[in-house]
């Protein structure tokens, strides 16, 4: 097979196990500690920065400016300037985002209902490791 014939990433199937697959940088993107709250921030609508900031909170401007450029990158979020003194940006889910952060939500919503039982866990799991030492 001559260099040129070799299939491009792009055209293999995608395999979130293999490791240059690059599904796996789509999947960091989406399930990061921010790209998680943005998601589901802007389920419940269009925002400006400045509310998506307020939304999230601990979010750093500079992470939240990161992870949205990110994820418009990705296809997951529009980014809309109205032209109005002074500017105002406003951001919302694409077609494609919409479907991530319903994924996401449903993860984020199963770790507050479970939140009791991890915590369990965690203060057994402690009790026993203590036991040990």
């Amino acid at each position: 097979m001559a260099v040129s014939d070799k299939p491009k990433l792009s055209d293999l199937p995608a395999d979130v196990f293999t490791a240059d697959c690059p599904s796996r940088s789509v999947l960091e993107h989406v399930v990061s500690r921010w790209g998680v709250l943005v998601l589901a921030a802007l389920l419940e609508g269009t925002l400006r920065f400045s509310e998506l900031r307020r939304r999230i909170g601990g979010v750093s401007e500079k992470m939240l400016a990161q992870t949205l450029q990110t994820l418009e990158r990705d296809g997951m979020v529009l980014r809309e300037a109205r032209p109005v003194i002074p500017p105002h940006v406003e951001y919302s889910l694409t077609p494609l985002g919409e479907q991530a952060a319903r994924q996401v939500w449903a993860l984020a919503t199963w770790s507050q209902e479970h939140l009791q039982d991890v915590q369990k866990a965690r203060t057994a799991y402690d009790a026993a490791r203590a036991r040990k030492d």
